[in-house]
């Protein structure tokens, strides 16, 4: 395990509340002490850290890699961040982002067109983890004249039935 701020932070937190707790229970500092050295690790451990991994939105990030975005694609927002970041799609052309995305999931809607556009490709990146995440991640990838112009994430509601 490694000992970073945060969870010595978090730890003396839990301690501090156990030992709280402790005091409802005896009233003799030893008695609490003990009390609290035995149930802080299982309070953080049991409570508090699955609680965090529930309510915080952390995810992984993970470099841009070809066969894990056609071999897991409930996984390709772990490696969203660095495709906007680095701007890895600029200027390919629609071969390029074929070869590496694969042909595109569905297309863009076309507001002046009414229609759907062959230069708006859309792909699918999974469901970022959380307890209320209800909203799929996806990326736009604009092309003009065959070459990408530009390229954004955005969020779908999904409703569940």
């Amino acid at each position: 395990m490694i000992l970073t701020p945060l969870f010595v932070v978090f730890l003396v937190l839990v301690f501090a509340l156990v030992w709280l707790f402790a005091m409802t229970i005896d009233k003799r500092k030893w008695v609490r002490l003990l009390i609290s050295l035995v149930l802080t690790p299982l309070a953080y451990f049991y409570v508090f850290y699955p609680l965090l991994n529930i309510f915080s939105s952390y995810h992984h990030q993970k470099h841009f890699n070809v066969e894990a975005w056609k071999d897991k694609p409930a996984l390709r927002y772990e490696m969203s961040q660095e495709i906007l970041d680095k701007k890895l799609f600029l200027s390919k052309n629609k071969k390029d982002i074929e070869t590496l995305l694969g042909k595109s999931e569905w297309f863009g809607w076309n507001d002046s067109l009414k229609t759907t556009s062959s230069n708006k490709w859309n792909y699918n990146l999974g469901f970022k983890p959380g307890a209320f995440n209800n909203r799929q991640e996806c990326i736009e990838i604009i092309f003009n004249n065959n070459i990408v112009e530009s390229v954004k994430q955005y969020q779908l509601k999904k409703t569940f039935e």
